[in-house]
């Protein structure tokens, strides 16, 4: 495999705008800014006014949802360059975490879908009322589009929300169909394309399914799952929507790629919550003791016992995910 040319950025920033948890008593942490509740109560922060406690009203808190979104800026060649990773579960709560982060999405250059579960593209609908008809690219796999449901023994199948290809072109973004790796924002980021299954362990989604030629089939390696890959002086930052691929698989795709092994970051879903995916948490535990990531940020659907035991085996590189987490390399 040819390797791919992608620029050693000058600084990185990530910063969570979705994910399941907040917690505005979480300090600043090593390479990681946070919004806490002193930062929040400072004079001339937003209040939101409620009967309940008069007077100036509440802070105008960071909320949390089960989905993920992160604004990335890469700074190359003394430019800043900012994209759109995921956009969360609702049309608002995106937008909203970012207007009170004070982040501004008319200055997104791209935006990348990791897949075409509606818990990373909802808020498309928010980015949509705030930037107009911007024909900002949308980078996503072509299977993004697919119907999907969930089908598990003893329960009814549960169809999921789908995304729409028409309503996003008319909502004013050009879309970006891509199976393949490609470079984005002149080479400053990576979009994996379908990452290689090469582990033993990581096997897919049991009981997803994708409706094909008029007729539901298995679908368990959900194949337009795709990481956001930077590079910096200490290696590669992989960028994880929810991991459906194997987050062992993305990193060890994401190096060979780019030919680097040594790896930075790795930040975002891992997929390992619930009884379907806990028997995973060991083999991956084991297998990042190999990647040896500077920073390990497992966020959305990775799942308590899996980030606890990734905490407990890697307290020097573990860092707690939570909103408005600003992590800096």
């Amino acid at each position: 495999m040819a390797t791919i040319p992608l620029q050693v950025a000058e600084g990185l920033r990530v910063t969570i705008l979705m994910d399941n948890v907040t917690d505005p008593l979480l300090p600043d942490e090593g390479p990681v800014r946070r919004r806490t509740w002193p930062d929040a109560l400072a004079p001339g922060q937003p209040r939101v006014p409620t009967r309940a406690v008069p007077g100036e009203g509440v802070p105008d808190a960071l909320v949390a949802e089960p989905g993920f979104s992160a604004l990335i800026e890469v700074w190359a060649a003394g430019r800043r360059r900012t994209l759109l990773f995921d956009t969360g579960v609702s049309p608002d709560g995106m937008v909203e975490n970012a207007r009170r982060l004070g982040l501004d999405l008319r200055d997104v250059e791209a935006i990348v879908l990791s897949h075409g579960h509606w818990d990373h593209v909802a808020g498309m609908e928010g980015v949509a009322r705030v930037l107009g008809p911007s024909r900002l690219p949308v980078v996503i796999h072509p299977d993004g589009w697919s119907r999907r449901r969930l089908s598990f023994p003893g329960l009814a199948p549960a169809e999921l929300p789908t995304p729409s290809r028409t309503a996003l072109r008319a909502a004013g973004f050009e879309i970006v169909e891509e199976r393949q790796p490609s470079l984005v924002l002149d080479g400053c980021l990576l979009v994996t394309g379908e990452v290689d299954r090469t582990t033993p362990f990581e096997r897919g989604f049991p009981g997803h399914e994708a409706f094909v030629g008029g007729a539901w089939e298995p679908d368990p390696r959900i194949s337009d799952d795709q990481a956001l890959v930077a590079r910096v002086a200490r290696g590669l930052v992989v960028l994880s929507g929810c991991g459906h691929a194997g987050i062992v698989n993305t990193v060890r795709h994401a190096r060979r790629l780019t030919g680097e092994d040594r790896v930075a970051a790795v930040i975002g879903g891992f997929h390992l919550s619930g009884p379907l995916f806990e028997p995973v948490i060991g083999p991956t535990v084991d297998a990042f003791g190999e990647l040896a990531p500077g920073v390990l940020a497992p966020a959305h659907c990775t799942g308590w016992r899996a980030v606890h035991a990734l905490a407990g085996r890697f307290p020097d590189a573990f860092v707690q995910c939570v909103v408005g987490n600003a992590i800096e390399l």
